[in-house]
Order: structure tokens, then sequence, then C-alpha cells
């Protein structure tokens, strides 16, 4: 092989170098929003059993109303958050 076809060689193959490595970055950025999204998905649920869980301690008296209402009250900042529960 002659030295300009081995330069041409080496050029072709360092783009497809760049290439592949381009390629795999893409893969690796859906990976991680695909891991973002499952993540907050289970994050979603947990605060929904949660809530749900102590709603429904407050219905059976094992919560007192006004102790659930002092939480949400130290914890809700948000004008239209403090609304939803007529605070």
């Amino acid at each position: 092989m002659r030295v300009g076809q081995r330069q041409s060689r080496i050029a072709a193959l360092e783009g497809r170098l760049k290439q592949l490595r381009a390629r795999e970055q893409v893969v690796s950025a859906r990976l991680r929003r695909s891991e973002s999204r499952r993540a907050r998905k289970a994050d979603t649920r947990r605060k929904i059993l949660v809530g749900a869980i102590v709603l429904a301690k407050v219905e059976q008296g094992v919560v007192a109303e006004s102790q659930l209402r002092q939480w949400l009250d130290g914890a809700l900042k948000r004008a239209d958050d403090r609304n939803l529960f007529g605070l």
C-alpha cells in the first residue's frame, strides 16, 4: 500500500471513528433520558401512594385532620398549591 493510500485509509477510519463516537453519545443521552423519566415516574408514584395513605388515615381518624393541615401549611409555599387545600 502506498503512503497516499495509507493516509487516505487512515483519514477514512478516523472519520468513521468520529461518527461512531457521535452515535455512542446519542445513544448514551437517550439512555440517560429514559432512566431519568423512569426515576421521575417512580418518584411521582411514591408521592401519590403516600398521599393516598395519609388521606386514608385522616378519614379513618388515625391522623387528625388538623395535623395534616398543619403539615400542609408548613410545607406549601405556592399560592395555587395553598388554594388547593384552602390554606
